[in-house]
């Protein structure tokens, strides 16, 4: 019969879609893990997955079986959980991912004393600025910033996330100050590529508007975006989480172009139907204090 491992490693490679990607999340060499695949093959006398040079996929008894090989680590690591719960104690892996600025800056020093205070806990972090799918790419919770989008996602809300326009003072010395929608049109702007130029959206008379600027850089992460602005290049619209140190020493000033930005939040989601860990709802308390209310950024 197979084993416990056999069916984690077969979870892992179909939802990356790779021997070598599962390899790296299980911490395992690409030759265990094929091991483990031939194993659980075998024992269940049937073949799981298509293998090819470049990737790996389900076999229609593959896509049957993996429903329920979900559900029966779902139920092992719930029960595990509980038992720590019981214990008073949390234990475990934990998967997590997160932005990368928001999480240099700010979840990085809240996460250690949490660390800490639990060693018992292994807690893997990737910080990637792509829209991670928490439920297909195998992570307890997604940190995001932004608007829940996701109805897959059952989302706990952080903190309110406050963003505002903001260009250096040379920048506006030479290319003054826009006052108005009309006016930053005619302004050169740095834009978030993994929103898009429509990120720039405003509350107008109750209504929703998206205002344009002429791009001048396009990034895809808010370090750099924050840097061009620094340097002169335009009008970057920034969460105050990033931008507020350099607002308040004067090296960035605000924009007031009359309308504000959509609100935001910084929320924690896990995959619908999935009970949190007790791991994970202590982590979210933790993140709750630290960060507090009203930011502490923002204070």
């Amino acid at each position: 019969m197979f084993k416990l491992e056999g069916v984690a490693s077969f979870v892992a490679v179909a939802e990356s879609g790779s021997i070598t990607e599962a390899a790296r999340r299980l911490h395992l060499s690409k030759s265990v893990v094929s091991e483990r695949l031939a194993e659980i093959e075998q024992g269940l006398g049937a073949r799981l997955l298509h293998r090819t040079t470049r990737r790996v996929s389900l076999t229609e008894d593959g896509a049957a079986f993996l429903e329920r090989a979900t559900r029966i680590l779902r139920e092992v690591e719930d029960a595990a959980a509980e038992m720590a719960e019981r214990r008073g104690t949390l234990s475990g892996p934990l998967r997590i991912a997160a932005p990368v600025t928001f999480g240099r800056m700010h979840l990085g020093p809240a996460l250690y004393p949490f660390l800490a205070r639990h060693p018992d806990i292994d807690l893997l972090l990737d910080l990637d600025d792509r829209r991670v799918d928490a439920a297909s790419e195998g992570y307890d919770a997604v940190i995001r910033h932004g608007a829940v989008g996701d109805s897959r996602l059952v989302a706990w809300p952080l903190a309110p996330s406050r963003r505002l326009l903001a260009a250096s003072p040379a920048y506006l010395d030479q290319c003054g100050a826009p006052d108005s929608p009309e006016a930053l049109q005619r302004h050169h702007g740095i834009f978030y590529t993994n929103r898009g130029i429509a990120d720039w959206s405003f509350l107008q008379d109750g209504e929703m508007i998206s205002l344009r600027a002429r791009a001048r850089l396009r990034v895809n992460n808010g370090d750099m975006m924050l840097d061009a602005a620094l340097a002169g290049l335009g009008i970057a619209l920034l969460p105050t989480f990033l931008a507020g140190a350099a607002l308040k020493s004067g090296a960035l000033r605000s924009v007031d172009i009359g309308v504000q930005p959509a609100a935001e939040s910084i929320y924690v989601a896990h995959a619908e139907g999935r009970r949190a860990s007790a791991k994970l709802r202590a982590l979210v308390e933790h993140l709750r204090e630290a960060i507090g209310s009203p930011p502490y950024w923002d204070v």
